[in-house]
């Protein structure tokens, strides 16, 4: 298998906040610390996990740059650009490539829901504006709009930094017909944990991930018995993790990651409004399911 520009297990890193909810520096460059050991190729600045919605530009940016520093290129940097603002992504396009990111995650615009023409439109103008590597994100559940695997093509076709492709629609029917048709410049990426197996056997090459945060070292013993054709491993660390694929999503994310890197006394679990902490009989839910996976005895 090729060498992959961003590796096959690329984290969407959470945000960590103090308790009067100002980014906690500290705190993250411990994440990005223990990220970096533990099986991340690539992390993803200021995207949904990391509460982009409620970061300033100016936190964003702040971020991108402090995280570039601590990495200083042990691992790639890729940068959370997109908005449903056609002309603000640009800027923070072009900002992050000044700062040094070495890519871009570019949402599909959401709440105004833009046809197909206006999807290659909006890509097509940020592509244009800047010569970083870009992730189209594909999450119809949060933008309300789907990219439609013609409009994928068409992009990458038209942009040669267009190459990558998160994808979290759920639609494996889909996504085995991009593979089908879709060309070898088009790398693709799955963005749910619990369908990275099936995405893999769909022409995948990793994950774009949030449990990462957790197991990153046994998400990538999967990927790599995968690669290695030991299917059975394969699934068995499927199964095995299947219950925190599942479970970090049981309240909105990234509540329960963040719940969970504070029982690893990596962060404190504070989410900025509209987000609320965790629900007691959740806390149970990821404390047991931490538990059995013996997470709570790693030492960080």
């Amino acid at each position: 298998m090729p060498e992959l520009e961003f590796g096959k297990v690329i984290t969407a890193v959470v945000t960590p906040f103090k308790p009067d909810l100002s980014i906690d520096f500290n705190a993250y460059a411990k994440l990005l610390k223990y990220l970096g050991a533990n099986s991340s190729d690539s992390i993803i600045v200021c995207g949904t996990t990391g509460e982009s919605p409620t970061l300033t530009e100016s936190e964003k940016l702040e971020l991108l740059e402090f995280t570039i520093k601590k990495i200083d290129k042990k691992i790639k940097v890729i940068f959370g650009a997109g908005t449903n603002d056609t002309k603000k992504s640009i800027e923070l396009a072009k900002r992050a490539s000044q700062l040094g990111a070495d890519g871009l995650l570019i949402v599909a615009p959401y709440y105004n829901k833009p046809n197909q023409r206006g999807i290659l439109a909006h890509f097509g103008a940020i592509a244009k504006s800047v010569d970083l590597p870009i992730i189209v994100y594909n999450i119809p559940g949060r933008t309300g709009i789907t990219i439609e695997n013609s409009t994928i093509m068409e992009l990458n076709n038209s942009f040669t930094n267009l190459k990558y492709l998160k994808d979290s629609t759920g639609n494996l029917a889909a996504a085995n017909d991009l593979n089908v048709k879709k060309s070898d410049s088009l790398t693709v990426y799955s963005g749910d944990d619990d369908l990275t197996l099936p995405f893999l056997r769909l022409g995948a090459v990793g994950v774009i991930s949030v449990a990462s945060h957790i197991i990153g070292n046994g998400i990538n013993d999967m990927i790599n018995a995968f690669n290695s054709n030991n299917l059975t491993l394969a699934k068995d660390l499927h199964n095995k993790f299947l219950p925190l694929f599942k479970n970090l999503f049981i309240e909105p994310n990234p509540v329960c990651v963040k719940y969970a890197l504070s029982k690893l006394n990596i962060i404190d679990p504070y989410v900025r409004l509209p987000l609320v902490e965790l629900a007691p009989e959740s806390k149970k839910i990821i404390d047991t399911t931490l538990d059995n996976l013996n997470c709570l005895k790693v030492k960080v």
